[in-house]
């Protein structure tokens, strides 16, 4: 899925990159997807699941808070 959305901007902006460019950002993205849900996790003394269903809920929130609901 992540590496859908890379092509999707890709196609937007009209550039390509490279499969070791594509490797390289979702590496980082995942390492970092990782880390946070690791650290809610421990905070949260809960499994990585819930930490990560925790994460997702957080950020829908704020981003509805952010931007209204749309109809």
């Amino acid at each position: 899925m992540t590496v859908s959305y890379f092509e999707w901007v890709q196609d937007l902006q009209g550039f390509f990159w490279d499969e070791a460019q594509v490797n390289q950002q979702l590496e980082h993205i995942m390492k970092r997807a990782f880390q946070e849900v690791n650290e809610t996790a421990i905070r949260e003394k809960t499994d990585r699941r819930t930490a990560a269903y925790m994460l997702a809920v957080k950020r829908v929130a704020e981003a509805t808070k952010v931007r209204g609901l749309f109809p």
